[in-house]
């Protein structure tokens, strides 16, 4: 019986609970096989650059998430307070509240950092500028403005971390709850 490929976004999703799991060295094309049920012939199929071409494809996948449900949020939104906001339950949505870590940031610490260097530094640079944006135009000045940015994202990377290590998943809704307080945006704005 013929085993039916995933679609693309199922597979990129399969693989990047591979690179969560194990890291990106030690995401093996055989773990990568058996998670995803395709043989390597298939996955080179799908990946002809194999595992970098795989981990750029995941870090693409999640950035186009994050594009479409946190920086638009930030940049579209009429009130930049209620952008903030959804900016913040989209994150804790997608990460789950604390129970899943930040793919992105892990690749940013992982041996194979320096291979994904630029699509790392664009995610992140355009989440802190997209954020700095909406707290200047909801009365920040511009300077405050980008040093909140940057200790609010800092701050959810951390409280991800933290939440793991400590096995404790309220860490990260308390940072959220500090967040919001810190941001000016009370919850259900």
């Amino acid at each position: 019986m013929r085993r039916i490929a995933p679609e693309r976004d199922q597979l990129l999703a399969i693989v990047a609970e591979v690179f969560r799991e194990q890291g990106y060295e030690g995401a093996s094309l055989s773990l990568i096989g058996e998670a995803t049920g395709l043989g390597k012939g298939s996955l080179y199929h799908f990946f002809p650059g194999g595992k970098e071409e795989m981990a750029r494809a995941v870090i693409d996948n999640i950035d186009g998430w994050f594009e479409e449900n946190v920086f638009a949020a930030l940049r579209d939104s009429a009130d930049p307070r209620a952008g903030i906001e959804r900016m913040l339950e989209a994150t804790d949505s997608y990460f789950r509240s604390g129970r899943r870590i930040c793919l992105i940031g892990a690749f940013a610490l992982d041996e194979s950092r320096d291979l994904f260097a630029s699509q790392i530094r664009d995610y992140f640079g355009r989440w802190v500028t997209h954020l700095a944006d909406a707290l200047a135009q909801s009365g920040h000045g511009p300077a405050e403005a980008t040093e909140l940015a940057e200790e609010t994202v800092a701050a959810i990377q951390g409280a991800l971390t933290l939440a793991r290590a400590a096995n404790d998943l309220d860490v990260f809704s308390r940072a959220l709850r500090r967040l919001r307080m810190r941001l000016g945006v009370p919850a259900n704005i």
